[in-house]
């Protein structure tokens, strides 16, 4: 699987990357057929300390499954989208 990371408004920090890698790499054991990961990191323009949003979109045969968070930290944000794709590609998987 190929894992592309953007960010938006910010230049993420080397454990931020190896975080993103390590925790999406794990979703391969629930799903084997995902072809490709995106993640996009991005810091909300408000005034709330939950502003870092973190979105995975993860493309497999036929919908690509988009999953995305906001909380006060970039780590957090992605756990919590890791955890529902999670779900979702069990889901899918049982489906087919």
């Amino acid at each position: 699987m190929k894992i592309t990371v953007q960010s938006i408004g910010l230049t993420p920090h080397e454990p931020l990357e190896s975080h993103i890698n390590k925790k999406v790499s794990k979703l391969e054991t629930f799903y084997d057929k995902i072809q490709e990961c995106k993640v996009f990191l991005k810091v909300e323009n408000n005034a709330d300390k939950a502003n870092k949003t973190a979105e995975v979109i993860l493309a497999v045969p036929g919908d690509d499954i988009v999953v995305k968070k906001t909380t006060a930290s970039f780590e957090e944000s992605l756990d919590l989208c890791v955890d529902t794709a999670k779900k979702l590609l069990i889901k899918k998987k049982e489906m087919a």
